[in-house]
């Protein structure tokens, strides 16, 4: 697994960093190298705990295929550690809902990432493998703050017909725990004990004096 740093307006050096088998969990070793441009991390093990010291230099940063999924933290780190960043590309990662990583994102998802990713990241020129245009700058501006795409709680998805949907169905009853069990439905038959002792008859409540 390779890691591409290049640092230098004019000389463009190159530094390139294999470490094998294993592969890159952590980049704390970037504190030698503040004047840095451009950083390719990609087909690392680089997770939420990831920590950049500040490059403020720093324009391009890919971070594909890695194991980021907290979408929210990681652009609020990027944003203090990388204020010159323009270019940004997480594809391969949990944090970028596309079908790369899931079949069941879509279209709609993705886009509301890039709008949230632009809200947070406004300097960014290019995310992923498009280039940022107006119009998705201004939806960022405006609305990009509700665009996070949120993951519902594992236990929250209980498919119909499931036993676990049962036995949750069953925990809230207004009736007493224990009183009867909740697929023994019951009813009862009785007589009315309503008399009634008036003066007239009890059907001349329902008419009125003009059908007399």
């Amino acid at each position: 697994r390779n890691v591409l740093l290049r640092h230098g307006a004019k000389k463009k050096e190159e530094d390139w960093f294999t470490q094998r088998p294993s592969s890159f969990r952590s980049l704390a070793g970037l504190k030698a190298f503040t004047g840095l441009e451009e950083l390719v991390v990609d087909n690392n093990l680089l997770g939420n705990d990831l920590q950049l010291p500040r490059l403020p230099t720093l324009h391009t940063l890919t971070l594909n295929k890695n194991q980021l999924t907290d979408i929210e933290a990681l652009l609020e780190h990027l944003a203090e550690a990388t204020p010159s960043l323009q270019y940004l590309s997480l594809l391969g990662n949990e944090a970028c809902p596309n079908q790369l990583v899931s079949l069941d994102k879509d279209e709609d998802d993705y886009q509301r990432y890039r709008y949230f990713v632009l809200h947070k990241l406004p300097t960014l020129k290019f995310l992923d493998t498009r280039k940022v245009c107006k119009t998705e700058q201004q939806e960022a501006e405006a609305r990009g703050a509700f665009m996070k795409v949120v993951k519902p709680m594992s236990s929250d998805m209980v498919a119909p017909g499931d036993p676990k949907s049962e036995s949750s169905s069953t925990l809230y009853t207004p009736l007493p725990r224990g009183s009867r069990d909740g697929k023994n439905h019951k009813g009862v038959l009785t007589k009315c004990r309503y008399i009634y002792y008036g003066k007239h008859s009890e059907g001349n409540r329902f008419i009125r004096n003009d059908q007399l």
